[in-house]
């Protein structure tokens, strides 16, 4: 699974990489975790508000801080 975090290095954007990585050290298994802060990188998946969550080149939030419940279950889905 690829997972992508979206954002240009504010702190929601900062927090929701750290709420991902939690997401991914309670749940375990294998996954690829990049922090992509290239505005034309983001702009091309459509993007307008950061911070946002790709999982396997799909958008699945954007715009919104997700909490680790969240994050969790769009991983699992």
């Amino acid at each position: 699974m690829k997972i992508e975090i979206l954002g240009v290095g504010c702190s929601k954007c900062k927090t929701q990489e750290e709420i991902v990585k939690q997401a991914f050290a309670k749940i375990g298994g294998f996954h690829e975790i990049n922090k992509v802060d290239d505005i034309e990188t983001i702009m091309n998946y459509g993007v307008l508000s950061t911070p946002a969550l790709v999982i396997d080149g799909v958008v699945k939030s954007s715009g919104k801080l997700l909490r680790l419940e969240e994050v969790i279950e769009l991983i699992k889905n």
